[in-house]
């Protein structure tokens, strides 16, 4: 920097799975760049992570110490969410999420001013997830540059970054079940009301968390100084161009394939992997449906039991990941049990793996997906078309992206139930025959808008460097 010493970011993530890695990629990135970073979990999210790699949780574990053995300046603390390790926080999320509003940001604040004192000669920014809504206080509080980072696609924030203008239109909330055309977003083309985020969608009680989060987050970022996202400028350029207008925004994506060596690695994953490498090396290329519906996402049992039968009733080779709470907290054995018994050398049921290595595996033809984002970048990525089953948050407005605009994956059910028929033929469609060979030309495209951005001289490699550019203009001014 200058005399006063080196750009110091603070980063907070939100404490789930599709928030921890791309964060965790960005620390590494701005690490590379010379940046101090010190990057802060909630002891919870350190726990399970201690957890999920075979670490006693209770002896401290520093998941950024390779990386700092490497070079990189990485500082790593944890901050109390305010609950106890035993306390259920996806089972009480509401209460979790009205902690999170009211109490952790005296935390935040308290560990915030602790990091600035520490380190008298840097100059300190900070850096935190979009859904937080205290970061404009607490950056003003110790004259820190505003850094807010969006890990969905431009479009989702877009929506809901103008949602003055849905209740202006009477488009929310809701009024009926009835579809419409919302057509007045800038920068976003006509979009349905069935493709809003779930928060959009049902009829939320303004007094509940749900509400507070996503009204509260979506005006404090107008107070932001930086908003980076984890999309790829060529995929939503109509929509980004549009928030330039307001506010400096950066396509800095897909941040989880910015290429750091083994070295600087950092361990994620919430859960523990299982290796599938053996079994998905011993089928035939293109053979293999992978389905996953992520770290978060609840169905029922007679949507699990439908698309069991449909897996059957394809005959392909599938690796399925069945969380234990996928269901419910009560209900761990969801399976139908003439399903386990017939699938043999044609399924594999594991809980959790490492869905990057799967889907780039030569094996993987197909990925049924709940349309999280990190989950739709991974799948174009490797170059997998997608099955999609959105349920809920940002993932119906992401299923239209996949399936209407970019035509690279298709609906698992075209009504409101799911059939173990139509899963089957959605199934043998994605895998086979003239709607897979439209799919896999479509999705080759994308594949190489990705690669390219992340290139030296690519999109997303230019509007970093921009950021990081503009960033330093901003903590010298």
């Amino acid at each position: 920097m200058d005399s006063r010493g080196k750009a110091h970011a603070i980063m907070i993530a939100l404490p789930y799975q599709g928030h921890i890695t791309p964060f965790t990629n960005l620390a590494i990135k701005l690490a590379s760049k010379g940046f101090i970073v010190t990057f802060a979990h909630t002891e919870y999210v350190h726990h399970m992570l201690s957890q999920s790699h075979h670490n006693d949780s209770s002896t401290p574990v520093d998941f950024f110490r390779d990386a700092r053995k490497s070079g990189l300046d990485m500082r790593y603390i944890t901050i109390s969410d305010g609950f106890p390790m035993e306390f259920d926080r996806l089972l009480n999320m509401e209460k979790f999420w009205d902690s999170l509003l009211r109490d952790f940001p005296v935390r935040v604040d308290e560990l915030v001013g602790e990091i600035v004192q520490s380190d008298p000669s840097s100059v300190h920014f900070l850096i935190a997830d979009t859904f937080y809504s205290w970061p404009a206080k607490i950056a003003k509080k110790y004259n820190l540059v505003n850094v807010s980072f969006w890990t969905q696609p431009a479009l989702v924030f877009s929506i809901a970054y103008h949602l003055k203008l849905l209740k202006e239109n009477d488009h929310f909330p809701p009024k009926d079940n009835g579809e419409d055309s919302i057509n007045y977003i800038p920068g976003v083309q006509s979009i349905s009301t069935k493709d809003l985020m779930s928060y959009c969608v049902a009829a939320i009680d303004p007094t509940s968390s749900e509400y507070s989060t996503v009204f509260g987050a979506f005006e404090e970022v107008k107070k932001a100084d930086f908003i980076l996202h984890n999309t790829v400028h060529e995929l939503e350029s109509e929509t980004l161009l549009s928030l330039d207008q307001k506010q400096p925004n950066y396509s800095i994506g897909p941040i989880n394939f910015y290429d750091c060596t083994k070295s600087t690695a950092v361990a994620d994953s919430l859960f523990s992997k299982s290796d599938c490498t053996e079994w998905l090396n011993s089928k035939p290329p293109g053979s293999v449906l992978y389905v996953s519906f992520g770290s978060m996402v609840q169905s029922n049992k007679q949507i699990i039991e439908e698309i069991a039968h449909g897996l059957l009733l394809s005959k392909v080779n599938f690796i399925w990941i069945v969380r234990a709470d996928i269901v419910s907290y009560d209900d761990t054995d969801v399976l139908p049990t003439e399903f386990k018994n017939a699938i043999k050398e044609k399924g594999l049921i594991i809980p959790w793996c490492n869905q990057t290595e799967v889907l780039s595996n030569p094996a993987v033809g197909g990925f049924v997906t709940h349309c999280g984002w990190n989950s739709i970048l991974e799948s174009i990525w490797s170059g997998v078309p997608m099955i999609c089953y959105p349920v809920t948050f940002d993932q119906p407005t992401n299923r239209k992206l996949v399936v209407d605009d970019w035509k690279i994956g298709i609906n698992l059910c075209d009504g409101i139930s799911v059939t173990r028929e139509e899963v089957a033929n959605k199934i043998k469609n994605l895998m086979s025959g003239e709607t897979s060979n439209g799919l896999r030309h479509e999705i080759k495209k994308m594949r190489k808008i990705l690669q390219d951005a992340l290139k030296i001289d690519g999109s997303s490699e230019r509007d970093f460097d921009k950021f990081l550019k503009d960033l330093k203009a901003k903590i010298l001014a």
